[in-house]
């Protein structure tokens, strides 16, 4: 059975959006972008007239019908342009993330034998340069910005304000080979390739055509009640597939306004200034978030710090039900309303949520106490569930149906299905063409009726037809006694705590659970500073007496909220390590999207593993380290196991 429909009405591709918005909502802001402390806007009018300028230039470069165009920096205007204009001239935009090095770029760039490069500054235009050698396809190369590069050899490299003006000045030349370009775009033209992150191999090359993006965009965009007027802030990769579909597709599709930050370091600063309608953010930013407000507070005035604690209790309590329009009485109305002018409000000011009318994370799961304390707030955060495989969308939490244990019900047009081995299927309007260059691992993922294999194990709720996931596929097991091992249930919960920023469950097939775990810097470094402990780095905090207490009290808090879970019970952490770096992208433990790479890390510090089993009560270790300028290095270090109390099952339930 074939879901996807075979006629559309309206734009059948991404530019044909553009020219509609530049018609439907000519004067209404499409781009905004903070440079040198301003914010510069672009209407839509303005926005087609420098798409069409980028595409005629790119034609005048030689791009032909076909060609692969790389696009890496991080989130500009000129950039989302350049993948629409590459599209307009019947390219293939692939988006890199920006933060990769050269060696993981040039796998991307050779494997789709990118011809076109388009980059953001001279830290790319190196990179690209340090790799040429690797890229027998690689011609020319476009940069947004000059600093840096006037000494360079330009007779591969052009400024994009350059390639654009030589557009504009061949326009009556090329504008019929554009226009019939454009033509000939349909929902079967590929729109972009986005590759994967990588967490079991090499990246793949997903292929997403024009019914995959604008449908996908249609369906969730009417599903959330996206509106021309939202605004949202573009701070994610570029290269993912979240940022692709909110800056770019539902953009395109509502007319909402894409507003980018000056940097990275400026972001939450913008975020303020925006106030978006619509954000979306990976549990992470969300967790970095709830620590900071922790960290401010432990900074905090006795009074103050004791109001906050008050009123937080009362809207861990019932915010969540107001929120939803549940029956709250008015008593706890009229407390939660001063809790807003005292704290939630400035605190939703203060981190730039004032103005959110919907919210979304996703990625991976998101502890539920991070989730319920952003709701108490009066913050419309949802979950869903989806991959660069489904352009995103698979299921979402509808308004008045959201809960911290759940993905969510089936998006629009998207149907489900559970193996008996639990792992989840769908298929939809939004599932990707093929894998480049890849038909054995496309015909492993999708079968002959389009059903896509998650890689996630879970399961549909009866009663509701919620989607419930428990846990990567493949790394969901059993323990040596037959009980169920999911690692993520006991790592979202460690990862509540301000001061873990990152931990890794291991356990299945073994007798006990034992974990690594990362320390939030910022969090125990704010901690250290309060209580006059001098560190000279994060490994010699890490270790220090009363940090390792700090970490196994959470430890076992942990340990006891498990325990409630007969199911997962079996997943408290007996014995534990406090790493002596953190886990990094650059050093192969986790992804670019900030996943972690199990496999690599069980490779990685076996040593350190066997010691949790054998008893050893320290362990001796030498790691090797990628620095920022790409040099290797090792960094040794000896490492205290601890052991942390567990408790029977339901004990804390037992005892209440």
């Amino acid at each position: 059975m074939n879901t996807v429909p075979t006629q559309v009405d309206g734009p059948q591709s991404v530019p044909a959006l553009l020219h509609r918005n530049a018609k439907e909502f000519a004067d209404a802001p499409a781009y905004r972008e903070k440079e040198y402390g301003i914010w510069q806007s672009w209407t839509w009018a303005e926005t087609l007239e420098e798409v069409e300028a980028l595409a005629l230039g790119l034609v005048d470069l030689g791009v032909q019908e076909g060609d692969f165009i790389a696009v890496i920096g991080r989130n500009r205007p000129r950039l989302y342009w350049a993948m629409i204009a590459a599209e307009m001239v019947g390219a293939v935009p692939v988006p890199l993330y920006q933060d990769a090095v050269a060696e993981e770029m040039a796998y991307v760039l050779s494997h789709c034998g990118a011809r076109f490069v388009i980059v953001g500054d001279q830290e790319q235009v190196d990179k690209v340069i340090e790799i040429g050698d690797q890229l027998p396809s690689f011609e020319q190369m476009i940069y947004l910005d000059p600093r840096g590069l006037r000494k360079y050899d330009h007779s591969k490299l052009h400024q994009y304000t350059h390639v654009q003006d030589a557009g504009r000045a061949k326009r009556d030349e090329l504008l019929p080979e554009i226009t019939a370009r454009q033509a000939k775009l349909n929902y079967d033209s590929t729109c972009v390739m986005l590759y994967t992150s990588g967490t079991t191999g090499k990246p793949k090359g997903v292929v997403l055509s024009n019914r995959n993006v604008i449908e996908t965009s249609k369906s969730s965009s009417e599903f959330d009640d996206l509106r021309q007027t939202d605004s949202i802030l573009a701070y994610l990769p570029m290269a993912w597939v979240g940022d692709f579909i909110f800056s770019v597709g539902q953009a395109l599709w509502t007319g909402f306004c894409t507003n980018c930050p000056e940097s990275a370091e400026t972001m939450h600063t913008d975020l303020r200034e925006i106030g978006p309608t619509y954000y979306f953010a990976p549990p992470r930013v969300f967790e970095t978030q709830l620590t900071n407000v922790m960290i401010r507070m432990e900074d905090a005035g006795r009074f103050k710090k004791w109001l906050f604690d008050y009123f937080m209790a009362h809207a861990r309590r019932v915010g969540p039900d107001i929120l939803d329009g549940q029956p709250v009485n008015q008593w706890d109305r009229f407390k939660y309303n001063i809790g807003e002018l005292a704290i939630y409000g400035p605190l939703k000011n203060t981190l730039g949520f004032s103005r959110i009318r919907v919210g979304y994370t996703a990625g991976e799961a998101i502890g539920p106490e991070i989730f319920d304390f952003f709701r108490s707030l009066g913050i419309n955060l949802k979950q869903l569930y989806g991959q660069t495989e489904a352009t995103v969308f698979i299921t979402a939490q509808p308004d008045g149906e959201v809960r911290s244990d759940t993905v969510g019900v089936t998006c629009p047009g998207v149907e489900l299905k559970i193996a008996e081995n639990g792992e989840v299927f769908y298929r939809s309007p939004g599932v990707f063409v093929e894998y480049f260059k890849n038909p054995e691992s496309t015909a492993d993922t999708k079968d002959a009726e389009g059903w896509v294999a998650t890689g996630d194990a879970g399961f549909i709720e009866e009663d509701t037809g919620h989607l419930r996931i428990i846990d990567r596929a493949k790394d969901v097991g059993k323990m040596a006694d037959g009980s169920l091992f999911a690692p993520k249930y006991a790592e979202n919960k460690l990862k509540f705590f301000p001061n873990i920023l990152e931990a890794v469950v291991f356990g299945n097939g073994r007798d006990e659970c034992t974990a690594f775990i990362n320390i939030d810097l910022t969090a125990v470094g704010n901690w250290a500073e309060r209580n006059n402990i001098g560190y000279a780095s994060y490994q010699e905090l890490a270790r220090h007496p009363q940090v390792m207490g700090m970490i196994q009290e959470h430890v076992e808090e942990v340990n006891a909220s498990v325990a409630e879970d007969v199911m997962l019970s079996g997943c408290q952490v007996h014995r534990f390590v406090v790493l002596h770096k953190e886990l990094d992208a650059d050093d192969g433990e986790l992804t670019r999207t900030r996943k972690v790479r199990r496999r690599i890390i069980e490779e990685k510090y076996a040593d350190i593993i066997a010691a949790l089993y054998d008893g050893s009560p320290e362990v001796s270790t030498v790691t090797e380290v990628t620095y920022e300028d790409g040099r290797k290095g090792s960094i040794s270090a000896t490492l205290e196991v601890r052991v942390a109390a567990v408790h029977p099952v339901g004990a804390r339930m037992a005892a209440q």
